[in-house]
């Protein structure tokens, strides 16, 4: 490869799209080509990266000529039948929905836990984790590393843009509809009654936390909590780690926020976990109870790392940890893990080619 890698972002005009066209804006330029798709109602538009203009084609299975990376960014059952098609045409599809993170046959990444696992991918498709899951996930692998990951319990509270646009433009609505009006500290029933449509939530989102994300499975279970379940194991190459995660929807537009209970093999002091997660790639540790200092989604919205605080050691099992974890969920959680799989593609054929 003499020249650097061509780039497609499928889905380009959507919310995730518009903050992968920041990063590609913003961060290293290893980028040849970037073609920008997305459905027919969208081709023709001119949208900016890299300063420039580019024009938005349709998706087709000839949008992929040329391309050597395809990145992802569309509904699942868009993803499941046009993932395959962008690797037949000899790009590598990283994808963001949900239609092959458990596929055997597919890594599912997260680049500063399980980087050598990009290159195995037999069907071309390599999978971005759930945004929740992506959440917490590097900062517990850094701490599995040190003292052996046995157990994790998490209840993590969830942004409406989550739910996409739709979850977005519902909390705003409500928010506007019961906002400064007689509702607040009223019968319980006055909240539903004045948010009006409840969107894509089974509840009023606004002045009220929701305990459901994601559909309805076996046993009162929800997808997101198995999600975090399933993947946090694939991801960590623990298949049978215990885990149990509550899922909450809370009235934040954007980012996600984990309270975590990890139980490892060994004991493990509150400072040197404070040491490991300080020294952790992707990681901020804010951690200053006394001074008022933790991470909130306020802090983290917008930015890239995993923001993690309150760690404490278990008053009743010197092996368990404590903490709370913060990360906006349209970039680490989409978005960003979603360019740094390709970045590592690309510096792959890259160098193979140099061979």
């Amino acid at each position: 490869m003499t020249t650097k890698p061509s780039l497609a972002v499928v889905g380009a005009t959507g919310a995730v799209g518009t903050v992968m066209l920041d990063l590609l804006s913003t961060r290293e330029d290893i980028w040849g080509e970037i073609r920008l798709i997305a459905s027919p109602r969208s081709a023709g538009r001119m949208l900016p990266v890299r300063g420039e203009g580019c024009e938005v084609v349709a998706l087709s299975e000839e949008a992929f000529n040329g391309i050597d990376v395809a990145m992802f960014d569309v509904p699942d059952e868009v993803s499941a039948q046009w993932a395959p098609v962008a690797a037949a045409q000899g790009a590598v599809a990283v994808d963001n929905s949900g239609s092959f993170r458990m596929d055997p046959d597919v890594p599912l990444v997260v680049p500063e836990v399980n980087p050598g696992d990009a290159r195995k991918r037999p069907k071309g498709i390599i999978a971005n984790p759930n945004c929740t899951t992506l959440s917490l996930i590097v900062a517990v692998a850094a701490l599995h590393r040190e003292f052996g990951l046995q157990e994790m319990v998490v209840a993590s509270y969830q942004a409406a843009s989550g739910a996409g646009q739709a979850g977005i433009d519902t909390l705003y609505a409500q928010l506007a509809r019961v906002g400064g009006s007689h509702v607040l500290g009223q019968r319980p029933g006055d909240v539903r009654g004045a948010v009006g449509d409840l969107g894509p939530f089974p509840a009023p989102l606004a002045l009220n936390v929701v305990p459901w994300a994601g559909s309805v499975k076996d046993d009162g279970w929800s997808s997101e909590e198995l999600k975090i379940r399933n993947e946090s194991r694939k991801i960590l190459g623990m298949p049978d780690l215990r885990v149990s995660a509550t899922c909450v929807r809370v009235p934040v537009v954007t980012t996600h926020s984990v309270a975590v209970h990890a139980v490892f093999g060994r004991a493990v002091e509150r400072a040197a976990a404070q040491r490991v997660l300080r020294e952790a790639p992707g990681v901020v540790l804010t951690d200053d109870p006394e001074r008022g200092e933790f991470p909130t989604p306020a802090d983290a919205v917008g930015t890239d790392p995993t923001w993690v605080g309150r760690v404490r050691r278990s008053l009743d099992d010197p092996c368990a940890l404590d903490l709370f974890v913060c990360g906006d969920n349209l970039r680490k959680g989409a978005a960003l893990n979603t360019a740094q799989i390709a970045e590592l593609v690309a510096r792959e054929l890259v160098s193979a080619a140099a061979v």
